[in-house]
């Protein structure tokens, strides 16, 4: 299996316990990666203001300004900004909010070091991995788009300001319209899991439904398939 990525990515680190830094730090240099690491909230956000990182592995549980805080900070700066959480065992609370506020992904502590690669992997795989040219075409629903090579989507013209999993979530449901989908196929189809905590799914759809819908209340695109999952319905009446 080949590493992170074919050129060194910088990887932000922010916790305030160095034990683990320290060996997050490590793995990921295994995986040629450039590794920072910072241990309070307010350094973090000093860091990405001076350097931006390819990414962000960000604890929840800091003294000052905890994850939650710093993860809402990057997403108003930077909103396409990959954040990988760190959040305790069993708290789903925690991870459902660490979602809220715009993570892409989590990992539950304790965790394996090497999880926790291969989840970076993936966030990484999906932003600066080539797109093949036959899934390179912007796919359009009335005025909404999704450009798959440059990774932007439009509503009315206007940028979105959508996370990496949630442009991902959002092309994929785009490109396969009318058919149901239930949350473990999606957490398949975007995430590349093939296990998970589905509410993982339901809070990006619910993100996605408040950043594309008039009333995300009542969705028009982004449905409800009662005891399956979601699908997603054309505006539009081209195909």
């Amino acid at each position: 299996m080949g590493s992170v990525a074919a050129v060194s990515h910088r990887v932000l680190v922010v916790d305030d316990d160095p034990t683990v830094s320290d060996v997050v730090r490590r793995y990921l240099e295994q995986e040629g990666c450039q590794v920072r690491l910072v241990g309070d909230g307010l350094a973090a956000l000093a860091a990405v203001e001076t350097e931006m990182p390819d990414i962000v592995v960000l604890d929840l549980m800091m003294p000052g300004i905890d994850g939650l805080e710093v993860c809402r900070r990057l997403r108003r700066g930077a909103p396409d900004l990959p954040v990988v959480m760190l959040t305790a065992l069993g708290e789903e609370s925690d991870r459902v909010l660490g979602l809220e506020v715009g993570a892409d992904d989590y990992v539950t502590k304790p965790f394996s070091p090497r999880e926790l690669v291969l989840r970076i992997r993936s966030v990484l795989r999906r932003t600066v991995a080539p797109v093949p040219p036959a899934a390179s075409a912007t796919v359009v629903d009335g005025d909404l788009t999704a450009d798959t090579g440059r990774r932007i989507a439009r509503l009315g013209g206007e940028i979105l300001p959508l996370t990496t999993r949630e442009f991902d979530l959002l092309e994929f449901l785009m490109r396969h319209p009318a058919r149901a989908w239930s949350r473990a196929e999606l957490l398949d189809k975007v995430w590349g899991w093939q296990f998970g905590d589905h509410s993982t799914v339901t809070v990006h759809v619910r993100r996605l439904r408040e950043k594309i819908e008039a009333d995300p209340a009542s969705p028009r695109r982004i449905l409800t398939a009662w005891g399956v999952g979601y699908r997603y319905e054309r505006v539009s009446g081209d195909v």
